[in-house]
């Protein structure tokens, strides 16, 4: 059997976390298994319908480096790949289930169905259609839909259990009797999802179903729908919910945010891989990193855990520095260039200097956890001035005391204006600040915080005396002549 998975989503907006690993672990699946695996976009919900949701779904598929072998840019012999493609193969399932009485037309209109809903509320009971229109017979039904609108609705057994094999979980048993007839065509020919997946499953030749957790509640409906229509379903998968670090449902606070979010904010595909792949999942008990690669061979189902996963940032943003400090150094230039010239004022000339971007590199390999940092860590760099800061963190560091803000700044300009500017680099720069000690009585760490606002603008960032050489000399005293006014203005 050759193993054949699928990524479904519903282009009503750009793909979390939990729709990507469902992505991820199907594409997993199929590779470690020299399968096919496919991509579908289940697009009948046309009123939440986002155009420009597919375009997203593509790029973070591609972002993460996930390759599909038959959909929408691939082809493939089971299209079309658009379900909004392939109503009459859904309209002819649904005719098929009519015919053997497994499913009926349904012509309550919207106001029946809420004041249904409302006596069930009312009375306590759990919500469900109460079957008024399955009792309606083969020959009204056919005299009635020339006229009326209608749904369609799946008539399902009453009586006994429906049995779910999870590969995951074992097996789930559903008491029959709290299931109610659902809607799987709605009265624009549209199939709902519960028709829409049995039927492009089993056209694609789909063996391995790999969802979430969520979906659990709907499998009593589609075991029975293939049961109806006689036909063979895939080997279901349940991936673990996914819970925020409070061990709660995971919302955008607390990290499921757009994956294509991750990568505005800065972090690697590679990191989000290794992210994901171990949100329910393990290679072993002592393995942290793991490429795609890595998953294309040694992926399986036996290893995912039932529990549910915890997404930590925390542990995002360490991968993701990891990968960062294991980029090749060319790599790692070129990434720094295409950030400075994205995130950077329009104001500063392109393309950013290579050799300064050279020089900064391997400053900043260290202290970036995430890409977006880039920028604000360089753009001082750039122009005359230090970028524009609030004069008041000058003294954030001195407990409010401009006079002593304002003695440092003087002893440091006293101390730099005597390295020559063809001696002006790091060492000699770091000597003359480290000589500041004694006349100050204060240590470096005490009164640095105030050189680093005077240079950048702000109390932190790539190491001081690198940078004050980078700036050279006239640049650097000039910030310190800056600083000073700002300080004058303040006493």
């Amino acid at each position: 059997m050759t193993v054949r998975t699928r990524y479904a989503p519903s282009p009503t907006g750009d793909p979390h976390i939990g729709n990507i690993r469902s992505a991820l672990f199907s594409w997993a699946l199929a590779r470690a298994n020299s399968g096919v695996f496919i991509l579908r976009i289940e697009d009948t919900d046309r009123n939440r319908l986002v155009e420009s949701s597919v375009d997203a779904i593509m790029e973070s598929l591609r972002w993460l480096g996930i390759d599909w072998d038959e959909g929408p840019g691939a082809g493939g012999i089971h299209g079309p790949y658009f379900q909004s493609q392939r109503l009459p193969l859904y309209q002819k399932a649904a005719l098929t289930l009519i015919e053997s009485g497994r499913a009926y037309r349904c012509f309550c209109t919207p106001e029946r169905l809420d004041q249904m809903r409302a006596a069930q509320v009312a009375a306590k009971r759990p919500p469900g259609y109460d079957g008024l229109c399955r009792a309606i017979s083969p020959a009204e039904s056919e005299a009635r839909a020339g006229s009326e609108r209608f749904v369609v609705r799946f008539a399902m057994r009453r009586e006994g259990t429906t049995v779910l094999d999870d590969l995951i979980r074992g097996s789930i048993v559903f008491e029959n009797a709290l299931q109610d007839d659902f809607v799987m065509l709605k009265s624009d020919g549209f199939p709902t999802y519960h028709l829409g997946v049995v039927v492009d499953d089993t056209e694609m030749e789909i063996t391995h179903a790999i969802r979430g957790d969520e979906w659990i509640s709907s499998a009593p409906k589609h075991i029975q729908l293939y049961e109806a229509l006689g036909w063979k379903p895939p080997l279901w998968a349940h991936l673990p919910l996914i819970l925020g670090p409070d061990h709660k449902k995971l919302s955008k606070r607390t990290g499921d945010t757009s994956v294509l979010d991750y990568r505005r904010n800065g972090y690697l595909p590679e990191a989000m891989v290794n992210f994901l792949a171990f949100l329910g999942w393990s290679l072993d008990d002592h393995t942290s990193l793991i490429t795609l690669e890595d998953l294309k061979e040694h992926f399986s189902l036996e290893r995912v855990v039932a529990n549910p996963a915890v997404f930590d940032i925390d542990r995002l943003d360490h991968l993701n520095g990891h990968y960062i400090r294991e980029m090749p150094p060319e790599r790692w230039r070129q990434v720094i260039a295409e950030w400075c010239e994205k995130d950077l004022p329009a104001s500063i000339p392109r393309p950013i200097h290579p050799e300064l971007v050279a020089a900064v590199a391997p400053l900043l390999r260290e202290r970036v956890g995430v890409l977006s940092e880039i920028a604000p860590l360089t753009g001082f760099l750039f122009g005359f001035e230090a970028p524009e800061y609030d004069p008041a963190l000058l003294v954030e560091r001195t407990g409010g005391d401009a006079g002593l803000a304002l003695r440092i700044i003087d002893s440091a300009l006293l101390a730099l204006d005597r390295v020559a500017g063809e001696q002006w680099g790091r060492e000699p720069v770091e000597a003359a600040i480290r000589g500041m000690e004694d006349g100050l009585g204060m240590k470096l760490r005490k009164f640095v915080p105030v050189l680093y606002v005077a240079a950048m603008g702000r109390p932190q960032g790539i190491p001081l005396f690198d940078s004050l050489a980078l700036l050279g000399r006239e640049r650097s005293l000039q910030r310190l002549r800056t600083a000073r006014a700002h300080l004058e203005h303040r006493l």
